[in-house]
Parts: C-alpha cells; sequence; structure tokens
C-alpha cells in the first residue's frame, strides 16, 4: 500500500511539472499549439527548424518563452544570463546586413573579388538568410555577462538557458533553432550594439515553421548509457 502511495505522490508531483513547463493554457491563432503541451511531447518533438512563417509571435508568449529561461540552473545561483528580444524589421535587416558584410568581407580576404562579384554574392547571401535563419518573425539572443560572479562558468549556464528557450518555445508551438556561426557573434555585435562585457551564447529564431522537419534519427538508450563504470 505504501509503494503505491508514493507512486501516486511520484505521479502527482511529475504531473505538475510537467504542466509548468509546458506554459499551460495558450492560445495562438496563427496555428501554434492551443493545448496544454505534455512535457514528454515537448521534449521528444522539439525540432531544430530552418525557415519560418512570417506570422507574429505575441508579445505575451516571448515573455513567457523566456521567464522558463530565466529559470534554468546556474553555477551559485549567479544568473550571468541577458535576453535580448527582436522583432522590428529594422533591426533583422541590421543583423542581415551585418552579416553578409562580414561574410563577404572574410571571402575577399581570402579571394580578392570585383565589386560585381561581391554584389552577387550579397545577392545570394542576402536571399539565403531571408529564405532560411532570419526568416522568422522574433528572435531571442542569449547571452552571458563575463563579469558574472562565477565567469569560468558561464559557458554551462549560458546553453543551459538557451536549450530553456527551444523546450518553451516548442510547449507554445513554435519552431526554434541553436544558431552559433550562421550568424556571427560579430554581426550580432555590430547590429544590436552589445557591449564587449556579454558574448553571446546563441542565436534563436521562434516562429511557426513553414514544415516541420522529420525526427532525425537518435542513438539507442543502451548504446548512450553506462551504469556506475565503463568496466
Amino acid at each position: 500500500m505504501k509503494k503505491q502511495t508514493n507512486r501516486r505522490d511520484f505521479l502527482t508531483k511529475s504531473a505538475g511539472i510537467a504542466g509548468t513547463l509546458a506554459l499551460f493554457n495558450t492560445s495562438c491563432s496563427s496555428k501554434a499549439s492551443s493545448n496544454t503541451a505534455d512535457f514528454w511531447d515537448v521534449i521528444q518533438h522539439r525540432r531544430s527548424v530552418r525557415a519560418y512563417r512570417s506570422t507574429p509571435v505575441p508579445q505575451e508568449h516571448l515573455k513567457q518563452i523566456i521567464d522558463a529561461a530565466r529559470m534554468a540552473p546556474t553555477a551559485g545561483n549567479q544568473q550571468p544570463w541577458k535576453f535580448i528580444v527582436v522583432q522590428k524589421p529594422e533591426t533583422i535587416q541590421a543583423i542581415k546586413q551585418a552579416t553578409v558584410d562580414l561574410r563577404i568581407a572574410s571571402t575577399r580576404k581570402d579571394h580578392p573579388t570585383s565589386e560585381q562579384e561581391a554584389e552577387a554574392v550579397r545577392q545570394k547571401q542576402t536571399a539565403r538568410l531571408e529564405e532560411s535563419y532570419l526568416s522568422a518573425p522574433a528572435y531571442i539572443v542569449v547571452l552571458t555577462d563575463n563579469q558574472s560572479a562565477h565567469p569560468s562558468y558561464n559557458g554551462h549556464d549560458g546553453p543551459l538557458a538557451a536549450g530553456y528557450v527551444c523546450l518553451a518555445a516548442k510547449a507554445f508551438g513554435y519552431g526554434t533553432v541553436y544558431i552559433t556561426d550562421a550568424i556571427p557573434e560579430q554581426a550580432t555585435k555590430i547590429a544590436l550594439k552589445i557591449p564587449d562585457r556579454y558574448r553571446r551564447v546563441a542565436f534563436i529564431p521562434v516562429g511557426i515553421p513553414r514544415e516541420w522537419p522529420k525526427t532525425p534519427d537518435k542513438k539507442s538508450y543502451d548504446g548512450m548509457v553506462v551504469y556506475e563504470t565503463f568496466e
């Protein structure tokens, strides 16, 4: 009887945790999920999305997504994060411009090109960005503070918060992707005027996917898990 009671208590607590993480009672007229997302469904069906619809993401959803990230664990509870929300077309344009400029500069450094060739590269890169990473209606840029209490642990704390962003967004029915060098850190630093004290962890688009990517093959549980020791 005691074992059954403990099991009921465990299931009750688990349901509470799942409901909290799922950010219940969400309603998005743009076809984002309108039902409470199940915790395991969020975990199993989060995908890296690289093309989005232009449907706006409600400000309240973005706020709750960041609020979820704010609850991620950190070293000594230092909470070294800063989150930048990007939605204005002119800001997205500035990021796009900086990204393309940096790529052209890098190309010219290794292979000198004419103005005509550079313009061709510019048009190609711009079109590619507009069709993929910069097609989303909103972005969350995750930063860590180099002046935090324990800066040597920022490399752990930052990705944890970014992971929470991706999971919380999925609970609302949105797609995300954890971007690093596809949108250079320097491009966001220029466009968003980020002070030197901050380091960018990830640039994360948030929006309704044009289509959800298929679930890729995953390594088996048994192939990844070792109990106690390797021998």
